[in-house]
């Protein structure tokens, strides 16, 4: 991959992630967080569709290497859920 597809990668997983903790009321905590949000997204949304036999959507290709929009989001924003039920609120 050339440095253009990483940047754009990385442009890609911050919004994934942006959107996420959006969908998930967490909010505040800076790019590096969104894209690293992204980028566990994709791997976990990745992993449901391929136990649950889902299609693969809204991909994105980067540098030769699919990237789903959609998995990222969803599995994002379940990961964010999970870490707010665990953390508990603050007041």
């Amino acid at each position: 991959m050339s440095l253009v597809e990483i940047l754009i990668l990385l442009i890609v997983a911050g919004i994934c992630g942006g959107i996420a903790q959006g969908l998930a009321g967490y909010s505040g905590r800076g790019c590096l967080v969104s894209i690293a949000l992204g980028f566990i997204g994709a791997l976990l949304g990745s992993w449901m569709s391929d136990v649950l036999e889902l299609p693969e959507l809204f991909p994105v290709e980067v540098g030769g290497r699919s990237f789903p929009i959609v998995w990222s989001i969803i599995g994002a924003a379940l990961f964010v859920a999970i870490l707010g039920a665990l953390r508990g609120r603050r007041d």
